[in-house]
């Protein structure tokens, strides 16, 4: 009996301490303190671009009485390296990714209203086929960037010319930007604009009923992009 009794007042002893240690707040200086492990943010060495936060927004007019269209797209990998004259980095788009007309995607490039879940999944799969982006073949494009010249506009805000070559669907073409430097603490926010013709990367623009439905060749497409490093612009 004795020995019972000492086995179990030594089992709540244990049962005890081991809810106290649990209950207890995490130690100073714990990078982990007061956050779940989901909100911890994963390291982006400086230059490397944010991949959750960054973004590729692409508008696509209509023609005839089609329909105009919103496209939203993640980076898989890439950084800049500012100032660079050369070698300045390199961008790789995950165009696996790309979905059409989220709410997001239409509010940046200033579409009203919203789109039906099926039209949505009728646009993607036009988008990401054979005839178009064809993913499955060329699931990543990339811009190779060869200088990204810091410069001020005359009004005195910050902004970089990014020169270098878009590839898209294994065809390449020379591409030239100005991009804004945005106040952002502890980043560099980076926006620019540039437009493309589907032609000129081999993809012939999407119509049916007989070219009365269709989308423009012309594409307009914005890099909303976050930097690792400190902020340029004061």
């Amino acid at each position: 009996m004795l020995h019972r009794k000492c086995t179990g007042l030594l089992l709540c002893a244990v049962t005890g301490l081991v809810a106290a240690t649990m209950s207890l707040p995490p130690a100073a200086g714990d990078p982990s303190r007061g956050r779940t492990k989901a909100a911890v943010r994963k390291s982006v060495e400086p230059g490397q671009i944010d991949l959750e936060r960054s973004r590729v927004y692409i508008y696509v007019d209509k023609t005839g009485l089609g329909h105009e269209h919103a496209i939203e797209g993640k980076i898989k990998s890439g950084e800049i390296q500012f100032g660079a004259k050369a070698n300045a980095g390199l961008i790789e788009f995950d165009m696996t990714s790309f979905v059409a007309d989220s709410e997001r995607s239409r509010k940046f490039v200033g579409l009203k209203g919203s789109t039906s879940a099926s039209t949505q999944q009728q646009v993607n799969t036009n988008m990401l086929g054979a005839d178009v982006l064809n993913t499955r073949r060329y699931p990543t494009a990339t811009f190779t960037i060869a200088s990204a010249v810091l410069k001020k506009t005359t009004s005195g805000a910050a902004s970089c010319e990014l020169k270098g070559d878009f590839a898209l669907r294994g065809k390449a073409r020379s591409l030239t930007l100005n991009a804004q430097l945005l106040p952002s603490s502890g980043s560099r926010h980076l926006r620019g604009e540039f437009t493309i013709l589907q032609t000129e990367y081999g993809i012939t623009p999407y119509s049916t009923a007989l070219g009365a439905i269709g989308v423009a060749d012309r594409l307009k497409i914005w890099g909303d992009i976050w930097i690792a490093g400190e902020d340029t612009v004061q």
